[in-house]
């Protein structure tokens, strides 16, 4: 039979044994958290995702395909560079396109808002599109990305301060201005995060978010769970340890970040739009985003065949049917 004295040994080696495996799992945990942290959000870490290839070429063909290609060829053609520096002092920069019809409406602007490790010429036949119908049309580099200057993004969360500041820009040098923001990917997030902050001019008229995550907790869990096939329960540990990483070095938590407190204040006609075979940000979050808006003049759009920002390849017709009815209503154009 044991003795007081053996079990209190035994006792004391499952807790020294417990506290050894705490520590170990706690600096395991800290150290995927830091790396995941700079893979997916410091752009001059060398491995980071920002210095990869993500999309395939035969996306990428799928993509080009069509308009595209013109679009693509107008945009390089005829930009203006513009810039404005930000809240915290980085110079932010953008391309600015005049309207690409002969008697187009006074006052009419659009913003289209690039995603995560893009570019603002990914928006070049979203630009072409609203020029043709008579908008001038703005297309920033989000900050750490592209020309824009910054070390962390801040998958939509910073950067609707700056979508702010771009939206400053127009109202500061046109006082009737009418302005439609437009997004993808990342770039709807950042719309989304926009549409019902308080700050937000009279001037926005309506917005459209394509492809767009309601949370970067929520997105990047998704992602652990995909790219580095972690357990949910793994990979919600590392996110949130990551995101604490994040809250210290870039100013913000993942948790924080979510669409779901803007939308609930979005009063502006919102357009949502999502391909059912998104393999990078899930469906799910079309329904997500679009009950939590409390805009009455809120619509949707699902692409059952679309990849991730491929809804207007594969449907060409009844995407631009419903994008460009949804502009006319609202601008009433």
């Amino acid at each position: 039979m044991a003795t007081t004295h053996d079990r209190s040994k035994l006792i004391r080696n499952i807790q020294l044994a417990a506290g050894i495996t705490t520590v170990a799992a706690t600096g395991l945990l800290t150290t995927t958290a830091d790396m995941l942290f700079r893979f997916a959000i410091d752009t001059q870490w060398k491995h980071s995702i920002f210095h990869q290839a993500l999309i395939a070429p035969d996306r990428k063909e799928k993509m080009d395909q069509g308009e595209a290609r013109e679009a693509g060829q107008w945009f390089s053609a005829t930009q203006q560079p513009v810039s404005i520096t930000s809240h915290d002092g980085l110079r932010l920069h953008g391309r600015l396109f005049d309207p690409d019809r002969i008697d187009p409406a006074p006052h009419l602007y659009a913003i289209c808002v690039h995603g995560y490790t893009g570019a603002p010429d990914e928006q070049a036949k979203w630009a072409h599109r609203y020029a043709r119908m008579g908008f001038t049309v703005l297309v920033p580099s989000q900050r750490a990305q592209d020309l824009s200057e910054g070390r962390y993004v801040g998958m939509g969360w910073l950067e609707h301060n700056d979508l702010l500041d771009w939206i400053r820009l127009i109202v500061e040098s046109d006082n009737q201005a009418r302005i439609l923001l437009s997004g993808g990917s990342m770039g709807a997030t950042t719309v989304m995060m926009t549409t019902g902050d308080p700050r937000l001019p009279r001037n926005v008229v309506a917005a459209i978010a394509e492809s767009g995550y309601t949370s970067v907790r929520m997105e990047f869990i998704d992602s652990a769970r995909g790219m580095f096939h972690m357990p949910k329960l793994l990979a919600s540990a590392c996110v949130d340890a990551a995101g604490l990483i994040c809250k210290h070095r870039a100013g913000y938590d993942f948790t924080e970040a979510s669409c779901i407190p803007s939308l609930r204040h979005t009063i502006i006609p919102m357009l949502f739009i999502h391909g059912g075979k998104d393999r990078m940000v899930s469906p799910r979050f079309l329904d997500m985003n679009y009950n939590a808006c409390a805009s009455i003049g809120r619509e949707r759009l699902l692409v059952p065949d679309a990849d991730h920002m491929e809804s207007s390849a594969v449907e060409p017709d009844l995407y631009w049917d419903t994008v460009c009815g949804f502009i006319y209503r609202s601008f009433r154009i």
